[in-house]
């Protein structure tokens, strides 16, 4: 039997008990707060917390310490040299000793003090803190992808529906010029009728080697694993838990996941398709056969939606990395980070008329956040077209997984007359964690 087989049919035991109808949430609801009751009114200061602070939680960390509505006062992370040097982070730029720190997030968010936190965290954690944060009234910044599991991404997004929560997905490609341009561009004709789309993401690992390890000095790997299946500490191949880990199915699902809310939010944004979904999608990929990853470190597959559009998502040995919207009589426009083409160039000079399609536009997606912790309004990456965005790459993988053609139903989420695909939406959580 082959690395794949074994794969598939792990996560196919793993996923089987839990059904649609088991999710509940919120599992925390701390007395502070429920939902918007007792909040105190906006102001010109946002009191925040984090929770993850490794290489992407310190980023976000630094970028809204620049912000000067913003006053964080709270750190949290299982490692605790991450949280000593986040804390160092925030007490230098305020000269102070004030920051708090906090191993466990349940402690961060039951405060009482918090207006917004931001959540970093590796993807099988997406969801608990987030549920957990709405339910307690605060607004949320979080790193794509919105969740783990299909089933997830919907808890995420009812929670934030119910509790009037403020959300902005780390997509943040949305708040820069050239994506904007490319899709404002698609959306107002430019390139006349588009029924073809490609989305490149990156390539996969294809092999990790690591043996059983004592559990480095400071961090809480029971805390780090959470509602994933109970593993050995291992150092996943690279020296430490902290980056590794996404070529690991119990935690992400490789370059696939994480870049999914990168381009094909964008594709998505660009057809007006932000929050919906395909109506029928069938792939391949390819597994390692050895080793501790089994992710697909190549993968190509295909989504049908309700009005014709076919669009194809690979890695980019297959395809160019980036979004690409093929028109009609030759016509496209292809765009990454750094990069905007058209065929014809000349596109890319048209001008958008005050009466046409003005998308929403952000240059700064901190800022957008902040901005809309304030005044209520929608942010330009809100929980719903996250939670599609990510969505499209969870089909993928399903079909990838069962090796057959899926009819998906965008509205109610659910596959139609396949059983096995349905069970794929959700994945049973390891005692306590439950949403």
């Amino acid at each position: 039997m082959n690395r794949k087989e074994i794969s598939r049919r792990q996560f196919l035991k793993r996923a089987s008990g839990i059904t649609a109808g088991a999710l509940t949430f919120p599992y925390l609801v701390p007395t502070s707060a429920l939902g918007q009751a007792g909040r105190p009114a906006p102001s010109d200061r946002v009191v925040m917390g984090a929770i993850g602070v490794g290489s992407m939680g310190t980023g976000d960390l630094r970028g809204f310490l620049s912000k000067k509505e913003v006053q964080t006062v709270a750190v949290c992370d299982v490692d605790k040299a991450h949280r000593v040097r986040a804390k160092k982070i925030v007490d230098d730029k305020y000269k102070n000793n004030d920051c708090k720190t906090y191993l466990d997030f349940r402690e961060l968010i039951g405060r009482g003090d918090l207006d917004a936190i931001q959540i970093a965290v590796p993807d099988q954690w997406h969801s608990i803190p987030a549920i957990a944060a709405a339910g307690a009234g605060l607004d949320i910044h979080a790193q794509k992808p919105l969740a783990r599991m299909i089933r997830e991404g919907m808890a995420i997004c009812d929670a934030v529906k119910r509790y009037g929560t403020v959300w902005q997905t780390g997509s943040q490609q949305r708040s820069e010029g050239n994506f904007h341009r490319a899709c404002e561009l698609v959306r107002n004709g430019r390139i006349g009728k588009v029924n073809y789309v490609e989305v490149g993401l990156p390539t996969g690992g294809t092999h990790g080697l690591s043996k059983p390890l004592p559990v480095p000095e400071g961090l809480d790997w029971n805390m780090w694993l959470g509602p994933a299946p109970w593993r050995q500490y291992c150092d996943f191949g690279s020296g430490g838990c902290h980056y590794q880990w996404r070529w690991i199915m119990d935690y992400s699902g490789g370059q696939l996941t994480d870049w999914a809310g990168h381009h094909i939010d964008i594709a998505h944004w660009g057809l007006g398709l932000g929050r919906t979904g395909p109506v029928e999608i069938e792939g391949r990929g390819l597994y390692p056969r050895d080793g501790l990853y089994d992710v697909p470190y190549e993968y190509k597959f295909t989504c049908k939606y309700a009005n014709g559009l076919t669009m194809i998502v690979a890695n980019n040995k297959q395809v160019l990395q980036g979004a690409k919207w093929y028109g009609e009589s030759g016509k496209w426009i292809y765009v990454k980070r750094g990069k905007l083409e058209a065929n014809p160039s000349s596109v890319l000079e048209e001008v958008i008329g005050p009466d046409e399609i003005q998308l929403y536009k952000s240059r700064d997606h901190k800022q957008n956040f902040l901005d809309c912790v304030k005044s209520r309004k929608e942010t330009v990456a809100p929980a719903e077209v996250g939670h599609r965005s990510i969505s499209v790459a969870l089909l993928g993988e399903i079909a990838m997984l069962t090796e057959e053609k899926l009819k998906w139903d965008p509205e109610k989420e659910v596959f139609l007359n396949n059983d096995k695909a349905n069970r794929l939406l959700s994945r049973p959580m390891r005692a306590p964690w439950h949403i």
